[in-house]
Order: structure tokens, then sequence, then C-alpha cells
């Protein structure tokens, strides 16, 4: 039996799970998220708990179980907290702004980089050089926030671009000095 798919997901009050068919429909106060179920896994709605069971004990149903389970959990967190990454800019120089759902990156270029958030999610930038992007689907959000490191990823000899709060730059070291062969310069 799969770990994380036999676990039950306690629906909170005020979050409603929804199935018809193989469409799973999750409503709660930051808003509605859907999904497809696949044919080979059933969910149950009993108690305010669900409850997900696979037909057979095939490899690939294994994992959807569990796939499955973990989705609708992200779901009703998403619904009912929502989700956040956060980056920061590393450079003189860098800074990122909002100016509605459009963020704007001066990261070393010789022109701005504007992003548009997608339906869905948010911007917010705050001492100009940390960027929070939220929303209520963490496949989204998560998504947005890679596309945002990439316009500049860290390099690794001065550690200057756009990364992940948090995360650690391994750091090479730069040229040493010209080795010279019997003390001629």
């Amino acid at each position: 039996m799969s770990r994380i798919g036999s676990l039950s997901i306690n629906i909170p009050v005020g979050v409603e799970v929804e199935k018809t068919g193989n469409l799973i429909v999750v409503k709660g106060p930051k808003g509605e998220l859907k999904m497809q179920l696949d044919p080979a896994i059933s969910l149950e709605i009993v108690d305010g708990e669900a409850i997900f069971k696979r037909k057979n004990d095939q490899k690939k149903n294994k994992a959807l179980h569990g796939l499955m389970r973990a989705l609708l959990a992200n779901m009703v967190f998403g619904v009912t907290d929502g989700w956040d990454k956060k980056l920061e800019l590393v450079g003189v120089g860098y800074r990122a702004q909002v100016n509605g759902s459009k963020l704007t990156l001066a990261v070393g270029f010789s022109h701005p980089v504007a992003i548009e958030a997608p339906a869905g999610l948010q911007f917010e930038v705050s001492d100009n050089t940390r960027i929070t992007v939220s929303g209520i689907d963490k496949g989204l959000v998560g998504q947005m926030a890679a596309n945002i490191r990439a316009v500049k990823p860290p390099e690794p000899y001065k550690g200057k671009g756009i990364r992940y709060e948090g995360e650690y730059i391994r750091r090479k070291a730069g040229k040493a000095g010209k080795v010279t062969v019997g003390g001629a310069k």
C-alpha cells in the first residue's frame, strides 16, 4: 500500500470538495481549483475526510495513488492558506518593482525585463530586492518562481543573480595570480 496514498485528507470547515465523474473541484475562501482524477484511482469523501483507493496493485497505479492524494492535499491547502515562493536579487544595482500585475526586473542587462503575472498569481516586492510570488495553485507558483529565477540564475564566482530565499550557491575560486617560472615576470 502506498504510504502517502493511504493517508486521508482532512477537509477543513469552509472548503468544499466535489467529485463529478473524474473531475474534482475544490472550493475555498481563496478560490477554486480543478483536477482530473485518473480512472485507476477512486475518491471517497466521508465525514469531512477524503480517502483515495486504487483498483489494483500495478506499479503505475501505486504511483498514481500517492500522486493523486498529494495533488488534492496541495489543492486543499492552496484554497485555504495559499502558496508562496520567495526570491532575492543579489548584485549591485539589481532591483525589482511591481506595476499592477507586471514585474519589472533590472538585473544587469541593457534593458529591463518585464514579466506578466498569469491569472491567479500575485507579485510582491519588498526592499527592491525581495520578490514574493503567491497564489492558490502550487504548481503555477513554483513554475513562475522558476521562470523568474531563469532570467538571471546565480553565477558561481560572485553569487550575483536571482536566487530562492535561503538557497546556497556553491562558490568557485577565481583565477589565481599569474605563476612565473624562475622568478622573471
